[in-house]
């Protein structure tokens, strides 16, 4: 049951660890801001686990037709990030590469960037991407828990640690905490 999890962990080159550390850095964090640092970290969790069962769901029925690389690294929960992002985004257009298309293209035009990528599995980010937006359109509301649950975890061990910190940053779990810390 643990390797639900510590897939996102396993990076088999330095190549696959710098893309897999440069889209945690431009994707997840914009993502984190959003959520704040506890849910984020949740989500996580979630994704994770959520990506890697419908991996093993899907393995055995691609793995008759072409082979299917292995899960690992943080693509898969990165993907569901950007996923969640761009269904819940108010922008109905960007700019990508100087041609204006509509936000939902945005992640499926980077799958198809990430399959070029070495030890990169199609399928797991094409899992973790499917989770992400699963959970944007509202399916996966069971996910989602109150703000105040958000505050009073900001409150424990071990994301009281986290506040302290130096250099790290750390983002409040409500909403009004987290308008305050982007404003100062």
């Amino acid at each position: 049951v643990h390797r639900l999890v510590t897939y996102i962990f396993v990076y088999e080159d330095l190549i696959s660890l710098i893309c897999g550390a440069v889209i945690i850095w431009y994707f997840a964090s914009s993502f984190e801001k959003n959520v704040g640092t506890v849910k984020y970290c949740f989500l996580t969790l979630a994704f994770a686990v959520l990506s890697a069962l419908l991996y093993l769901l899907l393995e055995t029925v691609v793995s008759r037709v072409s082979e299917v690389e292995d899960a690992e690294g943080f693509m898969p929960v990165a993907f569901a990030t950007l996923g969640v992002s761009t269904t819940r985004s108010r922008m109905k257009r960007t700019l990508v590469l100087g041609v204006r298309i509509p936000v939902m293209l945005v992640p499926w035009f980077l799958l198809c960037i990430a399959w070029f990528i070495p030890h990169s599995s199609l399928l797991s980010n094409l899992c973790g991407l499917l989770a992400g937006q699963a959970y944007g359109f509202g399916y996966c509301f069971c996910l989602d828990f109150p703000e105040s649950v958000g505050s009073k975890l900001d409150q424990v061990f071990p994301f009281s640690l986290l506040k302290r910190i130096p250099g790290l940053k750390y983002i409040p779990g409500s909403l009004a905490e987290r308008r305050a810390f982007k404003s100062s």
